[in-house]
């Protein structure tokens, strides 16, 4: 199944998408939009070219468990999203994301406006990578999401 994965921010949104063997997470780029109903339908028009059969969007939590305004963001922009596209969207834990994306950039010495550029989009991919192997370990399995009162 092709599945979309998004790395919601304020301004940039990371984006990413996999094979239809669940395989290879692939950067798809980063959208540069702070209105939700415009990033949703921003997203929604790459989750149909990508032919994406799923949308996985990060939920910022906090180091313990936790859910914050970030969070809430994510959910919002979740249930837009599914409601705009029709499609199943699973909410996924993206703690560490972030730092990993750039670790990886300090790694190949990425700098300035380019890692500005590419880091939402890495942040994506991590993502998407994750649930990827969490849906390898657990074939079948519904994907675990998050309690409302886990916010």
């Amino acid at each position: 199944m092709k599945i979309l994965a998004v790395d919601l921010g304020l301004v940039r949104t990371g984006v990413a998408v996999c094979d239809a063997s669940e395989l290879l997470a692939s950067p798809v780029g980063t959208v540069t939009c702070a209105d939700p109903q415009a990033l949703c339908g921003q997203v929604a028009e790459l989750a149909g070219r990508h032919r994406a059969q799923q949308i996985v969007v990060g939920l910022p939590r906090n180091m313990d468990g936790t859910c914050g305004e970030s969070a809430a963001r994510a959910r919002a922009f979740a249930a837009q999203l599914e409601a705009g596209t029709g499609l199943p969207v699973v909410l996924w834990d993206e703690r560490l994301t972030t730092k990993a994306a750039a670790g990886f950039l300090n790694v190949t010495d990425t700098r300035g406006k380019k890692r500005k550029a590419v880091i939402d989009t890495l942040s994506a991919v991590l993502i998407l990578e994750n649930y990827l192997a969490w849906r390898a370990a657990h074939p079948g399995a519904p994907a675990p999401q998050p309690k409302e009162e886990e916010q």
